[in-house]
């Protein structure tokens, strides 16, 4: 029974990535996840992805580059401010500067550093290292 929909990808992600597979399949699609493949694309822990159409709510196809070595869900999503970043950095990534914490603010899904720079807080989303 689906409970998470991005729990449920990221964990079907991480097993692919573990297993030495070559693309990962992601079941249903959902805006969010298609954000969270996004930026974690955009920061090279995973290639290109593309949505497929199925008639069903749709699938992710995504082309792994072995890079991640963990990734999760931040449950329950927890509401940062600016200067609270830091903390969440300890608790879920294994050392400072190593690895991202995915964010959704107020303009859009992004990287806790791009949101510090930025100056906005947001609701974390996921961690991935």
């Amino acid at each position: 029974m689906l409970m998470d929909p991005l729990s449920d990808a990221m964990s079907n992600l991480k097993n692919s990535e573990r297993a030495g597979k070559p693309e990962c399949i992601i079941k249903p699609a959902s805006k969010l996840i298609g954000n969270v493949l996004k930026v974690m694309q955009d920061t090279g822990y995973i290639g290109e992805f593309e949505f497929v159409d199925n008639g069903r709510g749709g699938l992710f196809r995504v082309q792994l580059l072995g890079m991640v070595n963990e990734c999760g869900v931040i449950r329950p999503r927890h509401a940062v401010g600016v200067g609270d970043f830091e903390k969440f950095e300890k608790r879920f990534l294994p050392a400072r500067g190593f690895g991202k914490i995915i964010v959704s603010t107020s303009k859009g899904v992004m990287t806790h550093e791009e949101a510090i720079k930025q100056g906005i807080g947001g609701r974390l989303l996921a961690y991935v290292y």
